[in-house]
């Protein structure tokens, strides 16, 4: 048409938004070929593309989208796929709300709003936004509302400014406290780093004043023979052969041994550390840490002598003790190696995939092969403990999402008495009481037992191994006047308290004990973090804890939950879901190339059909080209513009909806919200074996 050539046509339009109008295929909409457009849209459209500001117009009743290169770094990850889609299918969360911006504008009205709270699906996850919104009707070539043109200007910052403002000057109040505790706390004796392929030992001053390193020594070039020469002689051949094990088979190095000290005597230190390989496959370099964990080494070799000639006691009491040295040492294990372990949970549960995928293919191909089925058996035992590790890990590390339920705190307690009795010993007596009918509370069970039990055994701790524990649950109405000030409101809840007739606390000592790292316990006895973790919990839950005590009486912990009032739901022995009984056809979204083919060898077998996509950018685009798919199996992290909570997000407003069932080592929390998996989103963790994922996909085909 003649318009297209003068200097109002679409040929004068540039950026990036405009060659992606023009190559749209149009002629799928009521809009018709760009060629025939009305002079009146082509003005509004250039207009539109030269604004800064983030516009977008919707065109006729169903609201077709046009919109600028400010627009489209809005939209996110919905961009490119929102330009030309009806505005109800792009937006499907506020499909309501732009139905009446619609219908008013093409009537001849127009709206604005400031500061308007809206909810909108951001990387998959619900998220409270805050916008002005102007709006007003397009006329055609006739005069008459056609379309809407809308401006979206982002207001959330400013609306919540004020409370990130204070939150971020308690973070840093808290962050420096957490720092200074941390660097006085004494037990961590330096860090080192072993480049294996310069053969090259650094560290940093705690670790050269360790070691006895003259002074002035380059800390980047520590010589090695000094720091071997350091190690007790019983024990330096224990240690060589832990680093090369740990070297040759890539295992965790965790060993304790002993280190020379100026005036002759020798100080336990416990050295962790793990090694890392290139591309190849070739060791590249070590890093670890060092703990002090002489005191704890001097009290059992003292409980040790102390108890020789006491075997009936000793055998009634060391199995608490043990317990609780256990847990000790795994605490500072974790504590010094915990923040390494998110990065890499991801790739580590990859590898653990891809072994046990066709350690269980290769088991089923050789079905007759006795050598071959005993080998295989033990590899997937082998393979079963790597992601036992890794997810104990991951939970310590709080990388693991919450998962909530109804339940009640009698049954909280009916399952943890006989647990709590054994783990406390004989001498002390627990009495547990609950309300006669107890509300129920949405948890996360295993979390909640854990943090009983957690404070049940400070509380013995705290009674030197004998008395009397009180572990109690009832329902109580909070006032305005006790949630002031808490970041709770008022309402119902269930209130478990766990108290002790123990030798209690000052009001100093009471003051710090929910910061991190304090502890009143002797060096290498307590790594402080117990009670955060609790006040952690809690407070994810959206509850409150407070603490009570008075020295020489005891201390009283009082954990409050808000009231469900969704009821609880009847225990049923679980049946298994069949894991065969389908021929749908499954859509798996992988970007590592060896766990995908083999999860889709274990699918075939098992006579489904199976499409493939490497990220979920590829899937969405064989899904919107008209892919039909019964399921989408997709991993959690991958690269791409498309998230996998994005894909999941599209699947469920279908109509029908598209069952979704997600897979990771190591969510990062993309598909929760807080760290909580909702009830209708299906996770099956890394590495899993083909029984467990046909009974996933069963159960979640089956709805």
């Amino acid at each position: 048409m003649q318009f297209l050539d003068d200097s109002h046509g679409c040929a004068g339009w540039s950026g990036e938004m405009a060659g992606r109008i023009r190559a749209f295929d149009w002629s799928r909409t009521e809009l018709g070929s760009i060629d025939t457009w009305p002079r009146s849209l082509i003005s509004t459209v250039q207009l539109m593309l030269a604004s800064p500001l983030p516009m977008v117009m919707l065109w006729a009743r169903p609201g077709y989208m046009i919109y600028n290169d400010a627009y489209s770094i809005f939209a996110g990850g919905r961009h490119p796929y929102l330009l030309g889609s009806p505005v109800e299918l792009g937006w499907p969360e506020v499909a309501d709300f732009n139905r009446n911006v619609v219908d008013t504008c093409l009537a001849g009205g127009t709206l604005s709003y400031r500061n308007k709270e809206l909810v909108l699906l951001r990387a998959g996850v619900p998220e409270d936004v805050w916008m002005d919104l102007y709006y007003s009707p397009v006329a055609n070539d006739e005069g008459m509302p056609a379309g809407v043109m809308a401006m979206v200007v982002e207001t959330t910052e400013l609306v919540i400014s004020e409370r990130l403002r204070q939150a971020a000057e308690n973070a840093y109040r808290a962050d420096n406290e957490r720092v200074r505790l941390a660097l006085n706390a004494g037990a961590l004796l330096g860090s080192f780093v072993w480049d294996i392929k310069a053969n090259v030992l650094s560290g940093d001053e705690r670790f050269a004043r360790t070691f006895s390193f003259p002074p002035g020594q380059p800390l980047d070039n520590l010589p090695q023979d000094l720091a071997e020469a350091q190690i007790h002689p019983d024990d330096r051949s224990w240690v060589q052969e832990q680093v090369q094990r740990s070297v040759q088979t890539g295992a965790p190095f965790n060993t304790e041994y002993r280190v020379l000290r100026p005036d002759g005597s020798y100080l336990w230190v416990q050295a962790s550390g793990c090694c890392e390989f290139d591309e190849q496959g070739q060791p590249l370099r070590f890093p670890g840490v060092l703990i002090d964990i002489h005191e704890r080494k001097i009290a059992e070799e003292s409980l040790l002598k102390f108890t020789r000639n006491l075997e009936q006691r000793v055998a009634d009491e060391v199995e608490g003790r043990l317990l609780a040295e256990e847990q000790l040492r795994q605490s500072q294990k974790l504590e010094a190696i915990g923040g390494l372990t998110g990065g890499v949970a991801h790739d580590f549960n990859n590898l653990l995939q891809v072994i046990s995928g066709n350690l269980h293919l290769l088991a089923r191909h050789e079905a007759g092969n006795a050598n071959v089925q005993r080998r295989v058996s033990a590899s997937i035992a082998a393979v079963e403990r790597g992601a036992k590790l890794s997810s104990q890990l991951l939970a310590f590390a709080r990388r693991q999402p919450l998962s909530p339920a109804i339940c009640t705190p009698q049954q909280i307690f009916d399952g943890l008495g006989e647990l709590l009795q054994r783990a406390l010993g004989e001498t002390v007596e627990i009495r547990m009481t609950a309300a006669d009918d107890p509300w129920p509370v949405f948890v996360d069970r295993n979390q909640l037992e854990n943090t009983i039990l957690n404070l049940a055994i400070n509380a013995r701790d705290a009674m030197l191994g004998e008395g009397i524990i009180e572990l109690c649950a009832d329902n109580i109405h909070l006032d305005e006047s006790f949630c002031a000030g808490k970041d709770i409101t008022t309402g119902d809840y269930v209130r478990v308290t766990v108290a002790d007739s123990g030798s209690g606390m000052s009001p100093q000592v009471l003051a710090h004990a929910f910061e991190p790292f304090f502890t009143t316990k002797p060096d290498g006895q307590g790594t402080g973090l117990g009670l955060s973790m609790v006040f952690g919990f809690v407070k994810q839950s959206g509850g409150h804890v407070e603490m009570s005590s008075v020295v020489g009486e005891g201390t009283r912990v009082q954990l409050y939950f808000p009231r469900s009032l969704r009821s609880v739901p009847r225990e049923t022995s679980v049946t298994d879901v069949p894991p065969r009984g389908g021929r749908e056809r499954i859509l798996v979204v992988e970007d590592n190339d060896a766990v995908r083919v083999s999860t889709v060898e274990m699918l075939q077998e098992e006579g489904y059909q199976v499409l493939t996509a490497a990220n979920a950018d590829i899937a969405m685009q064989m899904l919107l080209d008209g892919a039909e798919v019964d399921l989408i199996f997709t991993d959690v992290v991958m690269p791409g513009l498309i998230k996998s909570s994005d894909l999941g997000a599209w699947a469920k407003v279908q109509n029908p909806s598209v069952a979704v069932l997600f897979t990771s080592g190591h969510t990062r929390d993309i598909i929760s919200r807080n760290h909580q998996l909702s009830p209708d989103t299906h996770l099956l963790s890394k590495p899993y074996s083909p029984q467990a994922l046909m009974q996933m996909i069963r159960a979640v085909l089956n709805g």
